[in-house]
């Protein structure tokens, strides 16, 4: 009877150790599923979006081979792969995404590669930028996921790294913004969160952001998400 009586306990015992592991389980598999797409700048504020919404949602973007965070890059790129990226979830409650940066930038109309020559075409002129970012819209719509789109931020005229001049971020923003309003896309504009800032938040000569500047960046972002659920 006494063995009875310790068996009985040592399984109670078990059971209660395993219900909460199981319960958080099931808590981590219930969280939103949110799909962040974006180029280099994106990839400076992706820990402090998953850092402010730990325990809220699974931030998940796509990784390399190596296990790192993918650069999504430009329009191109985007269309190329975002088929393969919404297939890294069953099931997608919130997409956040951004395309301009790298579709605003110089190239080699030979070789594709980055240039430093006004002569060379942009990645993706303003057409074929709306032609491509109206693709990727129609395929992140087909997932019935909330849309956010971030407009490109801006930079010094002529930074370092490929020709991007000062003027084109806002023309690029006009185009994306009629896209996103077609579509009836939710617009988070990080252009005009960071504009008045960028001497501050901005490494010199640069399109990209000091740590300070990513992790004020993030955590906007990460509100916008918050809010959206």
């Amino acid at each position: 009877m006494k063995r009875r009586h310790f068996l009985g306990t040592m399984v109670l015992g078990y059971g209660s150790l395993l219900i909460p592991n199981v319960l958080s389980a099931k808590k981590a598999k219930s969280l939103p599923n949110i799909l962040l797409l974006g180029d280099s700048i994106s990839l400076g504020y992706t820990e402090y979006v998953k850092e402010k919404l730990k325990g809220k949602a699974n931030i998940i973007r796509p990784l390399n081979k190596g296990g790192g965070y993918i650069n999504c890059q430009g329009t191109t790129n985007g269309l190329r792969h975002v088929e393969e990226w919404l297939g890294l979830a069953p099931k997608w409650d919130m997409i956040y995404f951004n395309f301009g940066l790298h579709d605003l930038k110089h190239v080699d109309p030979e070789t594709g590669k980055n240039s430093k020559k006004q002569e060379d075409p942009q990645q993706a002129d303003l057409k074929t930028y709306k032609k491509n970012l109206t693709a990727i819209v129609e395929k992140l719509k087909s997932t019935n996921a909330k849309l956010i789109f971030a407009t490109t931020t801006s930079y010094p005229d002529r930074p370092g790294g490929p020709l991007r001049r000062a003027d084109q971020p806002k023309k690029y923003n006009k185009v994306a913004l009629q896209v996103m309003k077609k579509f009836d896309v939710q617009i988070d504009d990080l252009n005009a969160l960071t504009l008045p800032r960028l001497a501050e938040l901005q490494l010199p000569n640069n399109v990209h952001f000091t740590k300070k500047g990513s992790e004020v960046l993030g955590k906007h972002v990460a509100k916008s998400m918050l809010e959206s659920l």
